[in-house]
């Protein structure tokens, strides 16, 4: 579960950011701050892994509050304005949200901060790494849907649909193949095809114009298969 703290002066920004997290099952709001010394009072004695952030509050601004932190959680910022986004970018803010903004583009701004919040599960698996956070949300059939990308095996794209096929099932959603591919990391999974993207630890066996991961053989496009080679044996 992911621990967020809302920190804005308005009331309706509260409610429409409750309402969007209360949509995503891994993320749990754990306080509602009205400025930036009541946040800065809870952060003294609670922990956060993700907050959201107004800029133009009473008190004290938003990047201000924010520089006063030694170790602050991962921040997305929403406002109402977008001239501080080289600021925000020297602050190592994770993403900016300019409001109104819809919940799609609250779901990347999520997805791109929570791929940085460590995991606070404990390792019971020498093959899970410990580290950065490893899930992102995807839209389902039946709402949305958190992947652990320790978990995927491989992505198939059926026209605005793609297949996401997991270590124990498959979840169908409502992404394209090349929004999926800018999710996920290029140094943990490789585009073979144009209707494939695999994981690179996943793969059994290289053939010439296939590769196997888990069960499945998967085809190499040809304008794939010379990067995909190199990709593959630099690895071994």
């Amino acid at each position: 579960m992911i621990r967020c703290i809302l920190v804005d002066d308005e009331p309706l920004a509260h409610e429409l950011l409750n309402t969007y997290c209360d949509r995503l099952p891994h993320l749990e709001v754990v306080a509602d701050c009205y400025d930036a010394m009541e946040a800065l009072e809870w952060l003294s004695s609670n922990r956060a892994d993700l907050m959201f952030l107004d800029l133009n509050m009473p008190k004290l601004k938003g990047f201000d509050f924010l520089r006063t932190l030694q170790n602050p959680p991962k921040v997305i910022v929403t406002t109402a304005y977008n001239e501080h986004a080289l600021e925000g970018f020297e602050l190592a803010v994770a993403d900016y949200l300019v409001k109104p903004f819809s919940f799609e583009r609250f779901l990347k701004a999520v997805n791109r901060a929570v791929s940085a919040v460590p995991d606070p599960r404990p390792v019971v698996n020498d093959n899970h790494e410990s580290g950065p956070n490893t899930g992102f949300f995807i839209k389902g059939d039946n709402g949305y849907y958190r992947i652990d990308m320790r978990e995927l095996l491989y992505v198939e794209a059926s026209g605005n649909y793609c297949k996401v096929n997991l270590t124990d099932g498959q979840i169908v959603v409502h992404e394209k193949i090349s929004d999926l591919e800018e999710q996920l990391p290029a140094d943990r999974f490789i585009r073979i095809h144009r209707s494939f993207i695999v994981a690179l630890d996943k793969i059994k066996t290289l053939h010439s114009d296939t590769v196997t991961v888990g069960e499945t053989e998967i085809s190499i496009g040809q304008t794939y298969s010379k990067a995909v080679r190199d990709v593959i044996l630099k690895r071994e």
